[in-house]
């Protein structure tokens, strides 16, 4: 028998069987972040870019990923979301993606947070690459998690 949880014993991807899992409030919190020029940064605090608002059609599409994420990564549960928030912080030469998705499931909620960021930061690049060739998505990862047996884990930063 394989001793890991997504691999049967043939050695196919197979999802876990999680009716076992206790029922809990989950919560996770993703980040992405997207370089930009700082011309670039200037027309999107101006809603001056070509195909319009970038940070709101981002925000929404990064809603609507989480809600969609167990049809897109293969062996993920599908979740009843109960709240997800997606927000932009722009600086100087980049945007800073934060999403955080809630649940009361027998699973985490890490994997919709992070496809919330990342599809934002994708619709980000989208609104921009005509302005911006140079956009660069980076640093995509869960920086909070709380919920289920392992309880609250946060990602130590670098600088702490």
């Amino acid at each position: 028998m394989s001793d890991l949880s997504h691999v049967d014993d043939g050695g196919r991807a197979r999802m876990v069987d999680i009716p076992s899992k206790a029922t809990s409030a989950r919560r996770a919190r993703a980040r992405a972040t997207v370089t930009l020029r700082p011309s670039t940064v200037s027309q999107i605090r101006a809603v001056q870019l070509p195909k319009g608002d970038a940070l709101e059609a981002a925000r929404l599409a990064g809603i609507l990923a989480a809600k969609r994420t167990a049809e897109l990564i293969p062996l993920c549960h599908p979740i009843p979301l109960t709240w997800v928030d997606v927000s932009i912080e722009l600086m100087d030469a980049s945007a800073r993606i934060t999403a955080e998705a809630k649940t009361n499931a027998p699973t985490g909620a890490e994997m919709e947070a992070l496809t919330a960021a990342s599809v934002a930061a994708l619709t980000l690049y989208d609104m921009v690459k005509a302005v911006d060739p140079e956009a660069c998505i980076t640093d995509v990862c869960v920086v909070e998690k709380s919920g289920g047996a392992s309880g609250e884990w946060r990602r130590r930063e670098v600088n702490e």
